[in-house]
C-alpha cells in the first residue's frame, strides 16, 4: 500500500501539507485553475439562489473541495466516466458541464440535464461521462464498478471513477464494489474525499482508522493519500491511478483529505455546534484556489491579470445562464410520465 503524509480531518489543529509534485505546465495550471473557479462561483450562485428562495429544495454545496474533482477530471477523458454524490455539482462541472444546463436543472426548467425532473441530486450527461450524482450515501461506487466491468469486457482504455466520502466508506455497497473491482482487476480508481465528517459526524466518531486509504488493503489492491487542498497534488495522485488502470494493473484508492466550508445543506446550515469557526477558518487560510494562484504567479507562470480574466469570465458566463435557466419554461404537467417507462 502507497500512502504519503496529508493534512489531518476533522480535528481542529490543520497542518499545512505541500506538495511534493513538481509544477506543471501553464496550460495544465490554467486548466486547473479555470474548473476550480468555475465550481466555486456556480456553486457560491446557487447557494445565493437557495437562500433567496429562488431554487426549490435545498443544495449541498461543493465549496473548498474544488481541487479535488478539478484535479482528478484534468486526467480524464470524455469517454472515461465518473459516478457523483449528493454534494455532486462540482464534478458535473468539473467533467464539462455546462451552466445553462446545471442552472436550469436546479430551477426545474425543461432545458435542464434531466429536463428538470432529477434536480440538485440527480445531474447527469452521458455524452461527457457523468453517470449521475447520487441522493443514496454511497450508491454511486457500484455503478461506476459496473462501468469499469463493461469496458474491460469490452476491451476498452477507459477508466471510471466514482467518488465519495469518508462516509460512504462505510456502507456496504463500498466494500462489496471494492471487492469486485479487486478481484476482476477492474480499471476503476475510488476517489474518496474526506472532509471529515459524515453529514455532522466526525471521522473519529464513525471509524477507528485515520486514514480511509487503509480499507484498500483488504481487497487487494494499492492506495495513495494525497492533500485534497491542493489541484496539483491531487492531479499527481489521480493520474497515477489512472495510468495504471488504463495500463490493465486494476484499482487504486485514492483518499483527498479537504474541507467543506459550508455546513452539510445549504449557506447558513442547520448546525453549527459539531465544528468551531476556528476549524473552518484554519483550513479557509488553505483555499485551493488561492493557493494555486499565489504559486503559479510566484514562479511566474501565470500573471495575476490573467488569473483576474479568468474570474471575469466564469462571472459573465453564470450571469448569463442564471437568465436563461430562469427563462426556460416548467416541464408541462401532461408529461409527467415521460421517460418513467421504457417503450
Amino acid at each position: 500500500m502507497v500512502t504519503a503524509t496529508a493534512t489531518n480531518v476533522g480535528r481542529e489543529a490543520v497542518e499545512p501539507v505541500g506538495s511534493e509534485d513538481p509544477t506543471p505546465s501553464r496550460e495544465i495550471v490554467l486548466d486547473l485553475h479555470r474548473r476550480m473557479v468555475r465550481i466555486r462561483q456556480f456553486e457560491t450562485e446557487a447557494g445565493r439562489l437557495m437562500e433567496g428562495g429562488k431554487l426549490p429544495g435545498f443544495l449541498h454545496l461543493y465549496v473548498g473541495q474544488e481541487a479535488v474533482a478539478a484535479g482528478a477530471m484534468s486526467n480524464l477523458r470524455d469517454s472515461d466516466q465518473i459516478s457523483s454524490t449528493h454534494r455532486g455539482h462540482g464534478h458535473a462541472v468539473a467533467k464539462g458541464a455546462q451552466f445553462r444546463q446545471m442552472f436550469a436543472e436546479l430551477f426545474g426548467r425543461v432545458d435542464g440535464y434531466c429536463k428538470g425532473r432529477g434536480g440538485s441530486m440527480h445531474i447527469n450527461d452521458l455524452s461527457i461521462g457523468m453517470l449521475g450524482a447520487n441522493g443514496i450515501v454511497g450508491g454511486g461506487i457500484p455503478i461506476a464498478v459496473g462501468a469499469a466491468f463493461a469496458a474491460k469486457y469490452r476491451g476498452e482504455d477507459s477508466v471510471a471513477i466514482p467518488f465519495f466520502g469518508d462516509g460512504a466508506s462505510n456502507i456496504g455497497a463500498f466494500h462489496e464494489a471494492a471487492n469486485m473491482a479487486g478481484i476482476l482487476e477492474l480499471p476503476v480508481v475510488f476517489v474518496c474525499e474526506n472532509n471529515g465528517y459524515a453529514e455532522f459526524t466526525a471521522l473519529r466518531d464513525h471509524m477507528k482508522l485515520d486514514n480511509v486509504a487503509d480499507r484498500a488493503a483488504a481487497y487487494g489492491f494499492p492506495s495513495e493519500i494525497c492533500d485534497g487542498m491542493d489541484a496539483i497534488a491531487v492531479r499527481a495522485a489521480v493520474g497515477r491511478a489512472v495510468e495504471r488502470a488504463r495500463a490493465g494493473g486494476g484499482p487504486t484508492l485514492v483518499e483527498a483529505k479537504t474541507y467543506r466550508y459550508y455546513d452539510h445543506q445549504g449557506v447558513k446550515g442547520l448546525r453549527k455546534t459539531y465544528r468551531t469557526q476556528e476549524e473552518v477558518e484554519a483550513w479557509r487560510e488553505r483555499d485551493a484556489i488561492k493557493l494555486l494562484e499565489a504559486r503559479a504567479v510566484a514562479e511566474g507562470i501565470v500573471t495575476e491579470a490573467e488569473f483576474a480574466q479568468v474570474w471575469a469570465e466564469v462571472d459573465a458566463d453564470i450571469t448569463e445562464s442564471v437568465a436563461f435557466a430562469e427563462a426556460s419554461p416548467f416541464p408541462d404537467v401532461a408529461d409527467f410520465a415521460l421517460n418513467v417507462y421504457s417503450d
